[in-house]
C-alpha cells in the first residue's frame, strides 16, 4: 500500500509539472443557518439556545493538455476544528480540503489532506443519517468505524459494469497505530434502487469507549428504494474488536414522503447493541424532520428521543431533543 500511495502522489507530480491547464475554472459556494434547539432529561437539561452555522467551499477544476482533470476543493467552516483534540488546524476557519486527478482510463484518485473519510465511512452512515451522533457529547456512545481523518488516499475505480462503483482507500501509519484500508461497492443499476456494502480496519486505535488498543474491523451494508413519493432505507453495520468485549452491531430504518416538490417528513429509527460485558442494554434513537423548501431556503424542525445512550436502563441516559433551523444556498 505505500508503494501504491508512492507511485499515485509521483504520477500525480509528474503530471502537473510536465504538463499545463488549458481550461480551468474556480467558484465559490456557500451557505449559512440559524438554529434553534433544546435538551431535556435527567443528566441534561439545558435552557434553549441559538446557534449559527456556515461554511464556503472554494472550488477549482481544470483539464491537462493529456486529457487528465484536476480539481482542488477547500473549506473554510469557522471555528470547525476548534473542539478537536489535536487537530492541526484547531480554532482555526479551516475544515477541509483535497486534490482530486481524474480520467475515463485511470479512475479518480483524491487526496484528502484533511477531514476525509474512508471508503467504507463514505457509505458508513446509517440509514436514519447517524442520530446518535447528536447525543454523542452528551453522555452517548458513539458508532465505531474504520479509520478516517487526514491524509487519505481515496481511489475509485474506472466505471466497469454500468451502474456499479467500486472504491478503496488507504491511511498510512502513524506513531501509535497501524496502517488502515477500505472498500466500498455500491450497485445503483435499477431504476430507484441503491444497495452498499462497505469495509474497512482500523488497527491499532483506541477502541471506543474501552479507551485501550485494540484493532478493529467494520462492515456496513446499505440499502434504500425510492417509488414515487416514498423513499424506505435500511442499514446494519458491524464492528468486530480482537479483545472481544467491544463489538457492536447497529441497525437502523428511515421511511420518507415527499409530500411536494416543497414538503417532506422523514421519520427514522437506530438501534446499537454491544456485547461489553457490563453492557447488556440496547441504546436506541428516533427521528422525526419535516422540512419545507423554497428556492435556496430551507426550513426544518425535528424531535429526536434517546434511550439508554450509554447501554444501561439509568434514567440519567433517556434525553429528547427539539431543533428548529433556517438554512440559506448561495
Amino acid at each position: 500500500m505505500n508503494n501504491f500511495k508512492k507511485i499515485g502522489m509521483t504520477a500525480l507530480a509528474a503530471s502537473l509539472v510536465s504538463t499545463s491547464v488549458f481550461a480551468g475554472e474556480m467558484s465559490v459556494a456557500g451557505s449559512a443557518k440559524m438554529n434553534w434547539e433544546n435538551y431535556s432529561g435527567v443528566a441534561k437539561n439545558s435552557t434553549k439556545s441559538f446557534s449559527m452555522g456556515n461554511q464556503l467551499t472554494f472550488s477549482g477544476s481544470g483539464e491537462l493538455d493529456n486529457g487528465m482533470n484536476v480539481s482542488l476543493s477547500f473549506v473554510l467552516d469557522q471555528n470547525d476544528d476548534s473542539s478537536a483534540a489535536g487537530a492541526a488546524y484547531s480554532g482555526g476557519p479551516f475544515d477541509s480540503h483535497s486534490v482530486t486527478v481524474s480520467s475515463d482510463a485511470m479512475g479518480t484518485l483524491k487526496f484528502h489532506g484533511e477531514g476525509g473519510d474512508s471508503a467504507q465511512n463514505a457509505v458508513g452512515d446509517t440509514a436514519a443519517g447517524n442520530i446518535w451522533d447528536n447525543f454523542d457529547g452528551k453522555g452517548g456512545t458513539k458508532l465505531v468505524e474504520s479509520r478516517a481523518g487526514d491524509n487519505i488516499i481515496h481511489y475509485t475505480l474506472p466505471s466497469m459494469v454500468d451502474g456499479l462503483t467500486l472504491a478503496a482507500s488507504y491511511t498510512p501509519a502513524g506513531a501509535t497505530d497501524s496502517s488502515d484500508t477500505a472498500y466500498a461497492l455500491t450497485y445503483a443499476g435499477i431504476d430507484g434502487l441503491s444497495v452498499s456494502y462497505g469495509k474497512g480496519s482500523n488497527d491499532g486505535q483506541a477502541a471506543g469507549s474501552g479507551g485501550t488498543t485494540a484493532d478493529h474491523d467494520t462492515s456496513t451494508v446499505k440499502a434504500s428504494y425510492v417509488y414515487g413519493a416514498v423513499t424506505v432505507a435500511y442499514s446494519d453495520h458491524s464492528n468486530d474488536n480482537n479483545t472481544g468485549t467491544s463489538d457492536q452491531e447497529a441497525t437502523s430504518y428511515k421511511v420518507s414522503y415527499t409530500v411536494s416538490d416543497a414538503i417532506s417528513v422523514t421519520y427514522g429509527v437506530e438501534e446499537l447493541d454491544s456485547n461489553g460485558a457490563a453492557e447488556t442494554t440496547d441504546a436506541e434513537y428516533s427521528k422525526i424532520t419535516g422540512s419545507y423548501t423554497s428556492g435556496g431556503m430551507t426550513l426544518s424542525a425535528n424531535y429526536q428521543e434517546a434511550d439508554n445512550t450509554s447501554y444501561t436502563t439509568a434514567a440519567s441516559e433517556d434525553m429528547e431533543y427539539w431543533g428548529l433551523s433556517l438554512a440559506f444556498a448561495f
